[in-house]
């Protein structure tokens, strides 16, 4: 048990990180509308982000750089560089802001779920609380702390949700046929992006290529690399597919997740709302730490930086996207609006970091016999395709 817990860790952040309370909320309204026959867009995603994840450490393994700096060192072109680092700068910087006032304001709705918060002081008070939370242990600067926290928050998060499906008395028929039999009910296309979107995230590209290099430094780690990333992307997708299935069999009409949770209290008892209490808070935090982290590794690449976790400069970014999503979130704006405001950066950001990500891992100067198969280029050039068609509607449904 001490040997397969030491040997994961990057994976589950990443994990952490897409299973934030926009993931919590996508999946509870999937659920509530269209019941299980949506659950094929997530199994899509966890074999999409599987694909794209492998490359981003493999990255980070063989050339011991991040992404963000292999972006900048394999471009030569000053112009092709320079639109390359403004576009990754921009989008990052601006998409993680608006996801992490996603992820404050999801993990405030959970904790609702355990008092009252009628008043906005008190929902104020207990943002400006989440934000120092993610402040302290992203100020410590500690890698296996922080580690440890997140793998422990996501296992709490699975837990929570895994109980909360076995007792909402699942049709496991229902289940198989939706997770495997890919089908678009009036009016899904929205939600079916949304799931693919809140699963396939480009700053975790960033993320990962970045993390591993602090576990692991030598080519012959990429079998513990890939089981750790097959174990923790599958577990984040299955949370997902949970939360899903417990939304398809609530009571009541769901708007969000706490609706979700107080909709169990009528049929399963206090016990499952507070399951879903605990999910969405324990989303919210891992989330509100790993946005910031994801942002300050992709600056800190792109611009070159050689700092650690604990220097000025990487300080500076996380805090200035974690204040932003701090004060987007005690604005009051309504997580509709974030989420589109989240949609858009992503919608931009995906294909592109994905492109380049595709075009380095087959530099053979950089990655020598570690470059992609064919197979993996036929994967990669396919998830491209995709995410290029998702995002064109998206943008076009967002901005319309």
């Amino acid at each position: 048990m001490s040997k397969w817990y030491n040997n994961i860790g990057p994976a589950t952040l990443v994990a952490a990180a897409f299973i934030g309370p926009g993931t919590v909320t996508i999946c509870s309204l999937a659920g509530a509308t269209h019941g299980y026959t949506l659950l094929w867009a997530l199994s899509l995603s966890i074999v999409a982000t599987i694909v794209l994840q492998e490359m981003s450490a493999r990255l980070g393994i063989v050339s011991q750089r991040g992404l963000g700096e292999s972006i900048r060192a394999e471009i030569s072109a000053p112009i092709a560089k320079g639109i390359a680092m403004i576009l990754v700068l921009a989008a990052i910087i601006m998409g993680n802001a608006a996801y992490e006032a996603g992820n404050i304001s999801g993990a405030v709705l959970g904790s609702s779920v355990f008092s009252n918060l009628d008043t906005s002081t008190a929902k104020k008070v207990i943002t400006i609380f989440i934000g120092i939370i993610a402040f302290v242990f992203l100020w410590i600067g500690k890698y296996k702390w922080l580690e440890k926290l997140l793998i422990a928050l996501v296992l709490t998060m699975s837990i929570s949700f895994v109980i909360a499906a076995i007792m909402s008395k699942p049709d496991i028929v229902g289940i198989i046929k939706g997770a495997f039999i890919p089908s678009t009910p009036d009016q899904s296309l929205l939600t079916i992006i949304g799931l693919i979107g809140t699963t396939v995230v480009p700053y975790n590209l960033f993320l990962h290529a970045s993390l591993v290099k602090e576990k692991w430094n030598s080519e012959q780690d990429l079998a513990a690399v890939r089981k750790d990333i097959y174990i923790s992307i599958i577990l984040g997708g299955l949370v997902s597919m949970a939360i899903i299935i417990v939304a398809t069999n609530t009571q009541g009409k769901i708007e969000n997740a706490v609706d979700m949770a107080r909709g169990l209290e009528s049929s399963l008892g206090s016990f499952a709302k507070y399951l879903v209490g605990i999910g969405l808070l324990a989303a919210g935090i891992t989330s509100a730490i790993t946005a910031p982290l994801a942002a300050a590794y992709a600056a800190k690449g792109i611009m070159g930086w050689k700092d650690n976790l604990t220097s000025p400069k990487f300080r500076a970014v996380w805090s200035f996207i974690l204040i932003l999503g701090i004060v987007f979130s005690l604005i009051g704006w309504k997580p509709v609006t974030i989420i589109k405001i989240a949609q858009v950066a992503n919608g931009i950001l995906l294909p592109v970091i994905a492109c380049y990500l595709l075009w380095i891992v087959n530099r053979k100067g950089l990655m020598g016999k570690y470059v992609n198969s064919n197979l993996q280029n036929v994967l990669g050039v396919a998830i491209i395709a995709v995410t290029i068609i998702l995002s064109a509607k998206s943008l076009w449904s967002v901005l319309g």
